[in-house]
């Protein structure tokens, strides 16, 4: 509970300086926000490793996962349409046939779609319940929810930017990738200490952002090649034979990593509190930012409703799986509720195209409010397996 308490605190402080800093620091901002941002993909590159190298798979039952995936697809895609047309529904009526409203509504509400491997592997452990059913069937659905997270990213590219020829080079190197992802799964040994999974990570960064800036440079900004950082780490993790180290440094250190990450997605918001944009390194861009930022009051209620909203979409387990009892099934979809890096990853995403306004600071706060509600949901998967299984409180 600690972990999320501090998940929740780290964002927040992040999205408080993003908004004081400018004021106070003027030009002296645009080098720091520029480094933010490199060290901001470096973190989420070493979070997408290590969910990688959580991606635990049997292959020769490969077909027994095909509903599984199934499932864990439609829990991702159910709260991320719910809260996409949530976001319609705050724009002016003339835009709801607008593409370009739709396709940055798509790319924003994507945050609500993954569950937080990572969290609530850990809490579900800790509530005892590693031997169970609910246990072992939420590991490979929030796995499956995070690929498909990652892999539903590739359209929403194309949403973004239009199809070019770019785009073809960039759809084979992630069927490569793919490819050597399941055909080396579990089976390459490397060192995975958290300063050996920090340098590949910072490699990962440095060849994606290589890759860009040469393109940039030959063929300008719209024929730069960007691939984003998300999928190759997430394979480099799963091809890796994973090693677990449980040593009390390597842990503190991957959780503040962790909390770093928070910090600067939170830092990377774009102004909303009505000040001068003009040191900001890009401003923010499109039809949501556009938009007039709401009162407080009227943002808070928009934050519960996308707070509810994502998390009644990842109720779709509950009817599937009728051979178990309701309780399981019920334990199993609140278990995903739970929401971390891989969501605010894609905030980040949506920062990079220059995304903003209010669906932006929506997104954000609601992503803070689910990790606050972390324990409680947890709480009640627990008194839901006790009563499943009679175990004792």
């Amino acid at each position: 509970m600690k972990k999320v308490l501090l998940f929740s605190l780290f964002l927040v402080l992040g999205l408080f300086f993003s908004q004081l800093l400018p004021l106070w620091l003027g030009e002296v901002f645009l080098n720091i926000e520029k480094s933010a941002k490199v060290l901001m993909f470096i973190c989420l590159a070493f979070i997408m490793i290590n969910v990688g190298r959580e991606f635990e798979l049997d292959k020769t039952r490969w077909k027994s996962y095909a509903a599984d995936y199934f499932i864990a697809m439609a829990t991702a895609a159910v709260p991320w349409i719910f809260v996409a047309f949530y976001y319609m529904f705050l724009l002016p009526a003339d835009l709801f046939g607008s593409w370009d409203a739709w396709k940055e509504n798509l790319l924003l509400s994507r945050f609500a779609a993954p569950t937080s491997a990572g969290i609530l592997f850990t809490m579900l452990a800790a509530a005892g319940l590693q031997k169970e059913w609910i246990y072992k069937k939420t590991q490979v659905l929030a796995i499956f929810d995070d690929l498909d997270t990652i892999l539903l990213m590739i359209p929403l590219q194309i949403f973004m930017i239009g199809f070019k020829w770019q785009l073809l080079i960039i759809l084979v190197v992630i069927t490569l990738l793919l490819i050597l992802g399941w055909k080396k799964l579990s089976s390459v040994k490397m060192s995975q200490t958290w300063k050996a999974i920090l340098f590949y990570a910072v490699c990962l960064v440095g060849a994606t952002e290589s890759i860009y800036l040469l393109t940039k440079s030959w063929m300008g900004a719209d024929g730069a090649i960007h691939i984003e950082v998300l999928l190759p780490a997430f394979v480099l993790g799963m091809i890796m034979k994973t090693v677990h180290h449980h040593e009390p440094q390597e842990e503190r250190i991957t959780g503040l990593i962790s909390y770093v990450f928070m910090f600067l997605v939170g830092f990377s918001t774009p102004q909303f509190i009505g000040v001068d944009h003009a040191h900001r390194v890009v401003e923010a861009t499109g039809v949501i930012a556009a938009q007039p930022m709401p009162s407080w009051g009227v943002l808070a209620f928009h934050v519960l409703v996308v707070t509810l909203l994502s998390n009644l979409g990842k109720m779709f387990p509950l009817f599937f799986y009728r051979d178990r009892k309701l309780e399981e099934r019920m334990a199993l979809s609140v278990g995903m509720f739970t929401r971390g890096e891989v969501g605010a990853g894609i905030i980040v995403i949506a920062l990079g195209y220059n995304l903003g306004g209010p669906a932006l600071i929506i997104s954000v706060l609601s992503l803070v409010l689910n990790l606050l509600l972390t324990g409680g949901f947890v709480v009640i998967v627990k008194r839901l397996a006790q009563r499943a299984y009679g175990l004792k409180e």
